[in-house]
């Protein structure tokens, strides 16, 4: 692991596994219904605060970096790195994708709840944080690995406003989901049980 990689054009560069995850990204979006994708993307940034805002720009910047330095820096093949970054990058891989399919199977009047969704309630942004970190492994750099761990903190505004927005939409039964599944994996948190602020979750 390098703390600051050389940057350079090559083609055995980190973009070959940021490639194949837009690729299988897109594939599926195209083949999904149209109505589940706008489920997919549909919720109301109007209420924004101006911190939530702030914080939610300061992700896509982190995001734009820690893409420049996928594509820029070459994999580390044969280092023991690599090998673990390509493990944690294909599980996460692997576990976006079938969370993707638990949400397109989902009834759209339904909060999505089975699958994956079953023992984590934003299964897709951690699935991603994993493949995410399993390539700043796979190019051996502690730089990028930082920048993707601050994108996800910056991106937890993100996920507060989605689960506002299903608690608006689905009521009862999705406050009743929250309370059985905790919202990364294995981590539960503590909630009210009347008027639970979403961000105590």
């Amino acid at each position: 692991m390098e703390l600051t990689p050389a940057l350079r054009l090559g083609w055995l560069n980190g973009w070959i596994l940021l490639g194949l995850l837009y690729l299988i990204y897109g594939i599926l979006l195209l083949a999904f219904p149209k109505k589940v994708r706008g489920r997919l993307y549909e919720y109301d940034r109007s209420s924004w605060s101006r911190s939530q805002r702030a914080f939610s720009l300061m992700r896509r910047l982190l995001v734009v970096v820690c893409l420049v330095l996928m594509i820029f820096t070459s994999l580390k093949i044969g280092s023991y790195v690599f090998i673990a970054g390509i493990m944690l990058y294909a599980l996460g891989l692997a576990g976006f994708v079938s969370a993707l399919f638990n949400f397109k199977n989902t009834p759209l009047d339904q909060p999505v709840t089975n699958g994956l969704y079953s023992v984590s309630r934003h299964p897709q942004a951690l699935m991603l944080f994993i493949s995410g970190v399993g390539m700043c492994l796979a190019i051996g750099s502690w730089f990028a690995l930082f920048i993707q761990i601050m994108a996800a903190l910056f991106g937890r505004s993100r996920i507060l406003t989605e689960e506002t927005a299903c608690l608006e939409r689905y009521g009862e039964s999705y406050r009743d989901y929250m309370k059985r599944v905790p919202r990364y994996l294995l981590i539960k948190t503590s909630m009210k049980q009347e008027g639970e602020d979403v961000s105590s979750v």
